[in-house]
């Protein structure tokens, strides 16, 4: 089945421009879009950086899971890319699609300090999107660039909440 992602705001870039950003996430991808793997599965191939290509993945819901039982033991989550093609709409104010760069750009050591500024916003509970973006004087669009770009923390409508991970199939206890 052809599944098409069709990006029409500018902070939908960060996880396409992210996904490809370290030579582990581009084989991860590759290796996903050819079979459905398991974490283990990826982490044996590519090391503990492979296992976390695989969470960032599901969290920029750029691939599907599902859950499979190997050699009748536990099921397992397994991941298989969502999408087999992209449509970007790129007509953008220069101020959005510059935030939105700069977010998806910005250094790993940069970006955690500001990450961690906006966990301290959003607490265990959520907080309200518009809130957490005042607070620390940044756009919205620019707030939204970052929260895509981060594996622990998703926006649920309006509110930024951080991301629960499943370990085990909800059904087998």
């Amino acid at each position: 089945m052809n599944r098409i992602k069709v990006i029409n705001e500018p902070s939908e870039l960060v996880p396409m421009l992210r996904s490809v950003d370290t030579p582990a996430k581009r084989d991860v991808l590759k290796e996903v879009t050819l079979e459905w793997r398991t974490a283990d599965e990826i982490e044996e191939k590519f090391g503990p950086e492979g296992r976390e290509a695989i969470v960032f993945f599901e969290k920029m819901k750029l691939v599907e899971t599902r859950w499979t039982a190997k050699n009748g033991g536990y099921p397992e989550k397994s991941y298989h890319t969502y999408y087999t093609s992209f449509s970007i709409n790129a007509q953008w104010p220069v101020y959005e699609i510059s935030d939105v760069l700069t977010a998806a750009m910005m250094g790993d050591e940069e970006y955690k300090e500001i990450e961690d500024k906006i966990l301290a916003q959003v607490g265990k509970d959520g907080r309200f999107s518009g809130d957490v973006a005042e607070a620390l004087g940044l756009s919205s669009t620019m707030l939204k660039s970052l929260v895509r770009r981060s594996v622990k923390m998703d926006y649920r409508g309006h509110r930024i909440e951080l991301i629960r991970e499943e370990k085990r199939c909800p059904t087998s206890g």
